[in-house]
């Protein structure tokens, strides 16, 4: 779930080494474009096309922290089609998905490391839906156990009229999770 490779972008300038995994290759190639620029570091970045519910290029037990921040089921559609994008699955089907990324996720960590992952709630015909706790749900069950929650505001965001109007103005969901997991 690299998006743009904002986080691959903060690893490099902090001179840290990253893989970066997207099954989309739009986000693949804007990531490499991004990550197109000099500076005083030695990191090596990989970005890579391909499914979090497969690392399999990735040793058991061989990452120190991860960051991954998927969609919220089908509330954004990030492809047009593409096999395997979570972004044009149902609530249901999505969360099933999850279970398969979290479970990839705690098989590459090293233990005592972190994984941290955000994510929000949604609505659905006027009624929200806990997408955020269900994904919690998902990480635990694996076998994280859970160190922090963050909540982080958003507001003012370049989307925030669409989703005003989707709502008949009614209470807009102004936050995402950041869930921090411990192996």
């Amino acid at each position: 779930f690299i998006g743009s490779g904002t986080t691959l972008v903060e690893a490099k300038l902090l001179n840290r080494n990253a893989v970066g995994v997207d099954i989309n290759p739009q986000s693949v190639s804007i990531s490499e474009t991004n990550l197109n620029f000099q500076c005083d570091t030695t990191s090596k970045i990989f970005i890579r096309q391909g499914n979090a519910i497969n690392l399999s290029f990735i040793k058991d037990e061989s990452i120190d922290f991860i960051c991954t921040h998927p969609p919220y089921a089908n509330a954004i559609k990030y492809s047009k089609g593409i096999d395997g994008d979570i972004s044009l699955l149902t609530t249901d089907t999505f969360i099933k998905e999850m279970n398969k990324v979290a479970l990839e996720s705690y098989r590459v960590l090293k233990k005592g490391k972190i994984c941290a992952a955000m994510i929000g709630d949604m609505r659905k015909h006027g009624k929200v839906i806990p997408l955020g706790f269900q994904v919690m749900e998902c990480f635990l069950k694996v076998g994280f156990s859970s160190k922090e929650i963050i909540i982080k505001e958003q507001h003012n965001c370049r989307s925030t009229d669409y989703w005003k109007k989707q709502n008949n103005n009614f209470l807009l969901l102004a936050h995402e999770y950041i869930f921090v997991f411990i192996k």
